[in-house]
């Protein structure tokens, strides 16, 4: 298997980009985004599809085996009649990152695919409330490195009318970290900020996404990867305080012990060790 999975399961952003305007793969990747979504469902017009698939099998062999691994591709729905279309296309796309299937709601959809293509890696979005009765299952099937909220097309689903805080995807967000957690896969990503010119907005998404146990967001514009990327990473003050206790830790036998006044234990050490690793997840690659 050539994607780099250590990467993306550290990823803190995965940026959107619409598969049919790939001129705009350089901006992407100096964006700082720690991933990139090739979009080929909502982002590409139903008449502009197989040209974007097209297109994207040209521009493959140029990109190198480090750019690959940062990329995933968001293929339509099983339902739709352009899914076969974009899973066929898969078999071109060596070292892909991961394939983002969308709209699943049962471990069927991704079994089909993991029998066709049984060493890649998937993220699925969860949009629907079927997804989220079969949330559990679709996360231990095999392949499945991720989960993603696909938190628009959820109230959609439900008919939802969600304030700005959205406290009523509290239970939502909350089932989607523990199937994660049961699952033993990497921390869910939570779903986009559509408000481009908030920036407090986003700040207050994301430090949501943190609170509830999200170690991602999905990103529609270039603009919002950085505050994503600080507000769900270590501080440097956390950064620091990691290095110091895990030093300390060095020196020490085994069981807790006193360090700056706090009583250091395992847990403690584990969160030390995340926030070290979780420094540049490129970096840990």
């Amino acid at each position: 298997m050539s994607a780099d999975v250590g990467a993306l399961a550290l990823a803190r952003s995965f940026l959107f980009l619409p598969a049919d305007r790939l001129d705009r793969l350089p901006k992407g990747l100096a964006s700082g985004a720690h991933a990139l979504i090739l979009d080929l469902e909502d982002a590409v017009a139903p008449e502009h599809k197989a040209g974007a698939r097209d297109a994207l099998v040209r521009l493959w062999p140029t990109l190198n085996a480090r750019i690959r691994s940062r990329l995933l591709l968001r293929i339509n729905a099983s339902p739709t009649p352009w899914h076969a279309d974009d899973a066929a296309v898969l078999s071109e796309l060596q070292g892909l990152g991961a394939v983002m299937p969308a709209k699943v709601e049962a471990p069927a959809d991704l079994l089909r695919l993991f029998a066709a293509f049984p060493a890649r890696r998937w993220l699925p979005l969860i949009e629907s409330a079927e997804g989220l009765a079969q949330i559990d299952a679709i996360a231990r099937v095999p392949g499945v490195m991720r989960l993603a909220f696909g938190h628009l097309d959820f109230q959609a689903d439900l008919g939802m009318a969600c304030d700005s805080d959205e406290a009523e995807l509290a239970p939502v967000r909350f089932a989607f970290v523990m199937a994660s957690r049961r699952a033993g896969i990497a921390t869910p990503v939570d779903g986009v900020t559509t408000a481009l010119q908030d920036n407090e907005r986003l700040n207050a998404d994301t430090r949501r996404a943190r609170r509830f146990g999200f170690g991602a967001r999905l990103c529609i514009h270039p603009a919002q990867v950085a505050a994503v990327n600080a507000t769900l990473g270590p501080s440097d003050e956390q950064r620091a305080w990691a290095l110091r206790v895990l030093a300390a830790a060095a020196t020490q036998g085994d069981g807790a012990f006193r360090f700056e006044g706090a009583m250091v234990d395992a847990p403690v050490l584990a969160r030390a060790r995340r926030f070290v690793q979780d420094t540049n997840p490129q970096e840990n690659a």
